[in-house]
């Protein structure tokens, strides 16, 4: 979905298919037919985004066969879909039984993550519409924060700084302007975007900025306007925004918020869990750890990493920060001009919701996949923006 923003520019808007877990080039084909093209139809639109996902062997397979990757090029101008942004932070795995800390494998410390997100790319410069000519790619914070040690941390900067390079020749060679955006996660060495400035200012190349998440962002009690504003001073571009929202407690101490949090607890994805108190940010790595006796504070707020639906919060006594991707959308394409173009839906949790809560059929799905990309389309209509055909 393409939107003009009021200073003439385009903004991009599609849903992140790591929803649809496939590892395979197949299994992407199949994600287009099953599931893209569906939601597309139900909204109307002869044109949708999609920021694909492809594991290591689907990216590989598209780019060490040129066939198979105009093949897949084909096949979304049929099925009208249009691609500008890939998600390069899961690696391989994202739809097994039980992901955890496996997401965070490999990280930039570790040449397979290099040579990865470089396929990416080359992917996603053959992908663009001929009239985009840029693309967006987000990835791992650098690591999660255990055993990363100045050796490891030397060889991640290293890793980036070789990418950029190789991203300013792929430009000369395709006319194909693509950047990489580091997403700050809970846990990671990258938590939040003010442990981003760092790095990237050290880094020091426009190819490397960072992608604003808002569910990570509002686990974090980090401030939309504050973080945002800290970003533009320090120059560090926003190479693309997650619209998501986080889990809401705000009475954590209660037992029927207690009970209701345990619902959420499931074993496949961490759920980082975050309170803001006085002495500062405390948290867990998983839900089930902060539920467990008084392992986290409960005197105030909690928010857990759960993206939920977009359109539809939690039953009480939970809700959901959408006010603050609310707040965050606002800062990023309300002013004079967008912060970023990229924007993507990435809510991938619909089938680790409560057994009641998720959909039964690949119907239902779709329909609630569409209903996010409404809501959010609606946003941005009222911040001025006009739905393009």
């Amino acid at each position: 979905m393409r939107f003009r923003h009021p200073d003439g520019s385009t903004v991009h808007l599609a849903y992140c298919t790591n929803v649809h877990p496939a590892e395979t080039l197949d299994g992407v084909l199949a994600q287009l037919r099953d599931h893209c093209e569906p939601v597309r139809r139900r909204l109307g639109r002869d044109r949708l985004g999609i920021g694909l996902w492809l594991a290591r062997d689907a990216a590989h397979a598209l780019v060490t066969d040129p066939s198979a990757l105009r093949g897949l090029r084909t096949e979304l101008e049929h099925r009208g879909l249009e691609v500008v942004t890939l998600n390069g932070f899961p690696y391989e795995g994202f739809g097994a039984e039980e992901v955890k800390y496996r997401v965070y494998q490999p990280d930039w410390a570790d040449p397979e993550r290099l040579a990865h997100t470089t396929d990416l790319a080359r992917v996603l410069a053959q992908l663009l519409p001929d009239d985009v000519t840029e693309g967006s790619i987000s990835t791992l914070p650098l690591a999660w924060r255990t055993a990363y040690d100045q050796e490891r941390a030397t060889a991640a900067h290293t890793a980036l700084t070789t990418l950029a390079e190789r991203l300013d020749a792929l430009q000369e060679l395709t006319g194909r302007s693509l950047r990489i955006g580091l997403e700050p996660e809970p846990g990671c060495t990258v938590e939040t975007t003010r442990d981003a400035l760092a790095p990237l200012t050290a880094i020091g190349h426009d190819r490397i900025g960072i992608c604003v998440d808002t569910c990570h962002l509002a686990t974090s009690f980090e401030d939309p306007h504050t973080a945002l504003d800290a970003l533009a001073q320090a120059r560090v571009p926003i190479v693309k925004s997650q619209l998501s929202a986080a889990l809401h407690a705000e009475h954590p101490h209660l037992p029927e918020v207690r009970a209701a949090l345990a619902a959420f607890d499931e074993p496949r994805f961490l759920h980082q869990t975050r309170t803001l108190t006085a002495a500062g940010l405390r948290g867990t790595d998983d839900l089930g750890e902060a539920l467990a006796g008084d392992a986290l504070p409960d005197a105030s707020p909690w928010r857990a990493h759960f993206h939920v639906p977009l359109h539809e919060a939690p039953a009480a006594p939970l809700t959901s920060t959408l006010p603050v991707l609310r707040a965050a959308l606002t800062r990023l394409v309300g002013g004079p001009h967008p912060l970023t173009h990229h924007l993507e839906v990435e809510t991938y949790t619909w089938q680790a919701l409560p057994p009641e809560l998720r959909p039964r059929a690949r119907a239902q799905l779709a329909d609630g996949i569409a209903a996010e990309l409404t809501l959010a389309r609606d946003l941005l209509t009222d911040l001025g923006l006009k739905e393009l055909p």
